[in-house]
């Protein structure tokens, strides 16, 4: 394809991945708000981000699959139906559970959206020209990760009230959907006798989902403790599914997740690092507006507001690095240093308090947003340079699946944290004021307007101080992503589609563990 036809098939690609992103960033800031009025406590606000990054991550593996099967063309399309689907009922959810269930919808939607716009980009662009077009992708990101904030804070001020912020991105993904129709022409090369591992998709998605829900109720008031047999139960049942997963995959005709694409060191090593990114993007998102709302009593317009450092840090990093990849034709050095900014971000947030000056967080988001941009689509690059094209949708799903799952288990084991660390320091707090400590229970609603004013004071300076302990935490989750792109071979990119027989990496077909 000339870069003219390329350019008009990314019109409907790029259009349906940024109504999804917009979907998570509009919600990131509008949640405050939808919490509070429906009643929820600091657990059902991360489950909320929670139950659609799950939901993606398990389906994300499912529609790569398809995506080396069937046309992909079509599949993009039922994926963007599906996405309306659970928006239109996210927006008349009239509780929490009804609001969960219609973002497990949506996240299927959206793994069907992260998964096939990179596959289809796989499939008509070489890796070294890929660069590019990534760059593209990566500016679409940050843009729908910029806009979404605001938008969403808009919405919430406005009459229209936090319900548009869902209902704003049907007409946006019909608009993608129509796009689709006219720009993107691909063929496909459809086998015979194919079948999905659904077995081992339903053990993968059950023992992920069981150690989310531990890691979400343990050591709160009223479920169990860390360290209790409830624990001990979900725990081993969790690894028991994960370990039965892997057996089935081992085994299976057509696994969802195959084995020697996934343990082959290039990828294995960049699934490793995935997962910090998915802390990064969803993680930092998810918790700064939180931060600006909760802590610091700003309006959600004003939140999305100071949440532009990170993603113009994400823009630039993204669209630069990716332009620089196909100059050049080097990646790696944009992947370690993205790694490194990592760390000193996250290391620098998690110095933050209810007091803190704004510039300086902004600036140390920035740092974050830098090099999340740097490592977000570079590592998707380096993985698609080692497979085929017929592999080239399970091994960008796969990458693209383990960033969500990070994401998924980044904001469920941060906002445990958080509000753990909320429920101490506020305790402490009304010790202080001679209020018993049993009132702290108070703070687990986030309708903090409700909340007489001595009271609100304390839970909103807990809610800051505790904010740099998540961070904290991120980071030494980065350090694991720095080791990991240090450890992946420097490979250059192949300046063809597919992978010719004598390029076969089989130098790097170590499992991870061994290279470990």
């Amino acid at each position: 394809m000339t870069h003219k036809e390329i350019l008009e098939a990314l019109i409907g690609l790029l259009a349906a991945l940024f109504t999804a992103l917009l979907s998570t960033t509009i919600v990131a800031t509008a949640l405050p708000t939808i919490i509070g009025d429906l009643k929820g406590s600091q657990t059902a606000y991360a489950w909320v981000i929670t139950s659609a990054l799950l939901a993606n991550a398990a389906s994300t593996p499912i529609w790569g699959k398809l995506a080396d099967l069937f046309n992909k063309k079509v599949l993009v399309q039922s994926a963007i139906v599906i996405f309306v689907v659970g928006s239109i009922l996210a927006g008349f959810a009239h509780n929490v559970p009804v609001l969960l269930a219609a973002r497990v919808v949506q996240g299927i939607g959206m793994g069907g959206l992260t998964a096939l716009v990179v596959a289809i980009i796989g499939s008509i662009v070489s890796p070294r020209d890929r660069g590019r077009y990534s760059g593209y992708m990566g500016a679409v990101m940050a843009v729908s990760m910029s806009g979404g904030p605001i938008l969403g804070g808009v919405i919430v001020d406005s009459p229209l009230g936090w319900r548009w912020c869902f209902f704003v991105c049907v007409p946006l993904a019909v608009i993608a959907l129509l796009a689709l129709q006219r720009t993107l022409h691909i063929e496909t090369d459809r086998k015979d006798d194919v079948s999905i591992d659904w077995f081992g998709a339903l053990l993968l998605t059950a023992g992920v989902s069981i150690l989310l829900i531990w890691v979400s109720f343990a050591g709160k008031a009223g479920y169990y403790d860390w360290f209790s047999t409830q624990s001990a139960t979900y725990v081993g049942v969790g690894l028991a599914l994960l370990a039965a997963t892997v057996w089935v995959e081992s085994k299976a005709k057509a696994p969802i997740i195959p084995l020697k694409i996934v343990t082959e060191r290039t990828t294995g090593l960049a699934i490793i690092a995935s997962i910090a990114v998915g802390v990064g993007l969803f993680g930092a998102t998810t918790f700064l507006g939180q931060y600006f709302q909760t802590s610091r009593g700003f309006s959600p317009t004003t939140a999305g507001l100071l949440s532009i450092p990170l993603v113009a840090g994400m823009l630039v990093a993204s669209v630069a690095s990716g332009q620089l990849i196909t100059r050049f034709g080097q990646w790696k050095p944009f992947i370690v240093t993205g790694s490194i900014l990592l760390v000193i971000g996250f290391g620098l947030l998690g110095t933050i308090d209810h007091t803190t000056n704004l510039w300086t967080v902004g600036a140390m988001t920035a740092v974050v947003g830098l090099g999340t941009g740097m490592l977000m689509q570079n590592l998707v690059i380096a993985v698609q340079n080692t497979v085929g094209v017929h592999d080239i949708g399970t091994a960008s799903s796969s990458v693209a699946f383990f960033r969500t799952f990070g994401g998924a288990v980044g904001v469920s084991v941060l906002g445990s944290i958080l509000a753990t660390r909320v429920a101490d320091i506020s305790a402490s707090g009304f010790a202080k004021l001679g209020i018993d400590t049993s009132a702290a229970g108070s703070g687990a609603n986030l309708d903090l307007n409700a909340l007489p004013g001595p009271v609100q004071e304390i839970v909103r300076a807990a809610y800051g101080d505790a904010t740099g302990r998540i961070f904290f935490v991120a980071a030494l989750v980065a350090l694991v992503t720095l080791i990991a792109v240090v450890a992946i071979p420097n490979r250059p990119l192949r300046r063809t589609i597919d992978i010719a027989p004598e390029e076969e990496p089989t130098e790097d077909r170590d499992l991870v563990t061994a290279s470990a």
